[in-house]
């Protein structure tokens, strides 16, 4: 299976972010993760949520933020990969004056039903 980023339309997730699909099993036959892109433009932060299930990585490909996890605040960059345990409460905000921009992914794949808004 093959998927083609201009070819997915965003859509909005609990958190606040806007969400492009890449990989997702209700959509493109994968099976146990979810792959997708989000976009946090300036000066906007993230509701501050958690997932039950999901174990969730960021990978930031596009302009600064600050991360929350947990009790912890740290600045990213692109390059930075972040790992985010199930039930661990998180949100990121962008610092910038661009959008920031990052990979999401979830194992398994990412469900608003398991995302739990803090």
């Amino acid at each position: 299976m093959k998927t083609r980023r201009d070819e997915i339309k965003c859509y909005q997730t609990k958190d606040g972010s806007l969400i492009r699909e890449l990989m997702h099993p209700l959509s493109h036959g994968a099976k146990n993760q979810s792959l997708a892109e989000a976009v946090v433009p300036a000066g906007v932060t993230t509701h501050l949520h958690r997932h039950l299930k999901s174990e969730e990585l960021y990978h930031i490909t596009q302009g600064t933020g600050e991360m929350q996890w947990g009790e912890t605040k740290f600045r990213v960059a692109p390059g930075d990969t972040v790992l985010i345990p199930p039930g661990t409460p998180h949100a990121i905000t962008n610092t910038g004056n661009e959008d920031l921009v990052l990979l999401c992914c979830c194992a398994p794949a990412y469900s608003h039903e398991d995302t739990d808004l803090i």
